[in-house]
């Protein structure tokens, strides 16, 4: 992005960074409880990341939805202007080989 990492991109990632977080904590205090099996073989850490990840993108899908769109329409400007720039560039290679 021509103007450094957007605020909406920011708070957006930070976010889901958070939720994975959260997740993977309750994943791990549920897994030494009891609760919820250990690890899989000697995954444990691996096991419960995997897991995290799993509980945690539905999360985000239904929580995150407005700040999902901020962040689109904030980079909806960048990308038409790449793709402006990409087909000059294609209008170009092929002036050059005609």
């Amino acid at each position: 992005m021509s103007n450094g990492i957007k605020r909406a991109t920011l708070q957006y990632t930070g976010l889901r960074l958070a939720i994975f977080a959260g997740c993977f904590v309750v994943l791990a205090a549920l897994a030494y409880a009891g609760v919820i099996p250990e690890s899989i073989g000697a995954a444990n850490p691996l096991w419960l990341m995997l897991l995290a990840i799993v509980v945690s993108a539905p999360i985000s899908l239904v929580a995150l939805r407005g700040r999902r769109d901020a962040m689109s329409r904030e980079i909806a400007p960048e990308i038409a202007r790449a793709r402006q720039r990409l087909n000059a560039n294609r209008g170009m290679e092929d002036e050059v080989t005609e």
